[in-house]
């Protein structure tokens, strides 16, 4: 299989490292959908990151869709998924914050850098702003009140989404929100970022690399 797009990407970067801790073997292909469209199209037309292009060669879109065929290659005794129902109540909230964690992060990152100053709208950007700190403030009250697994063979889909969403936000909107107000979230990106499946795909332009083949 092949996962196509940026690790620069949240959703790219969480597929990324869910496909190793589920043990799916996967080639990656950093593929731009801005500065290598082009290619990008001609693999899928829709041009979205991140794409799984399939082993019959059929091309899955959206991270949470891939992570589902992953779970069922994997199979349930290696799931990221919680099989208790109030354990999986809780992973799907935390899940959900954080990815509306990385949509508006994304937002405002492409309304910061792909639209002229002059011609951004700062209503919509404070609204997206609020969003983005009620979510994270979400993510901090969950993680105070019930902190996450962090090992490798512990961590699940929860801890998995939640580190690389706090990541991407810090990296790319450091000026947004202040990192010190999130002692928990800090922790577990700290925690989370030291294990081997996140730094075998590392945030930015580069290339996953297998444990034991990196330089």
């Amino acid at each position: 299989m092949q996962l196509i797009g940026m690790l620069d990407s949240p959703y790219v970067r969480r597929v990324a490292v869910s496909l190793q801790l589920l043990e799916v073997p996967f080639e990656h292909r950093a593929i731009s959908v801005f500065s290598t469209f082009e290619q990008f199209r001609q693999l899928n037309p829709v041009v979205k990151a991140p794409s799984l292009i399939c082993d019959d060669g059929s091309v899955l879109m959206d991270s949470t869709l891939i992570l589902d065929y992953a779970e069922h290659l994997a199979g349930p005794d290696k799931s990221l998924m919680p099989a208790a129902i109030g354990e999986r109540q809780r992973a799907l909230r935390i899940i959900g914050l954080a990815l509306a964690a990385c949509e508006k992060s994304v937002q405002i990152v492409y309304e910061r850098e792909l639209r002229p100053a002059d011609k951004q709208h700062q209503p919509w950007l404070s609204r997206v702003s609020g969003q983005l700190l009620a979510a994270y403030t979400a993510l901090e009250t969950e993680l105070v009140r019930e902190p996450l697994a962090l090992k490798h063979a512990s961590i699940d889909q929860a801890g998995i989404s939640t580190a690389v969403a706090w990541y991407f936000t810090q990296a790319m909107l450091p000026d947004l929100l202040e990192a010190a107000a999130f002692p928990a979230l800090q922790r577990l990106s700290a925690a989370a970022e030291a294990l081997p499946a996140f730094a075998a795909a590392p945030h930015g332009l580069g290339t996953y690399q297998p444990t034991g083949q990196r330089a």
